[in-house]
């Protein structure tokens, strides 16, 4: 199974599931193994599913991409907090971006 965040809401992918292409967002993708579940973040891209002769296959392409495990918890919370300084009183879309992909860091690392 494989669970990401499209850009139209969160998506789960089993098994025989009918081909689609996806518009991630910035986000969590998490996907389970024969034993536990693993996790990354994304900073958007695309997910492609296609099922033939039985076989689902998923694939991810996505410009920067980061496994939980390679997260720096105290780095991805210091990048939300100067995001959110620039943020105070004005809008900046950049800003903004950095802060949902430090979000997400911190999500996916367990912070």
């Amino acid at each position: 199974m494989v669970v990401a965040r499209g850009t139209e809401g969160e998506v789960g992918v089993l098994a025989g599931h009918a081909p689609m292409l996806i518009r991630l967002a910035i986000g969590a993708l998490r996907w389970r193994t024969a034993d536990r579940w693993q996790a990354a973040v994304v900073d958007g891209g695309f997910l492609h599913v296609t099922s033939e002769g039985g076989t689902t296959r998923v694939d991810v392409l996505a410009a920067h991409a980061q496994l939980a495990d390679e997260i720096d918890l105290a780095a991805a919370e210091a990048r939300a907090e100067e995001a959110r300084r620039r943020l105070e009183g004005r809008e900046d879309a950049e800003a903004r971006a950095e802060l949902a992909k430090a979000l997400a860091r911190i999500s996916v690392a367990g912070g």
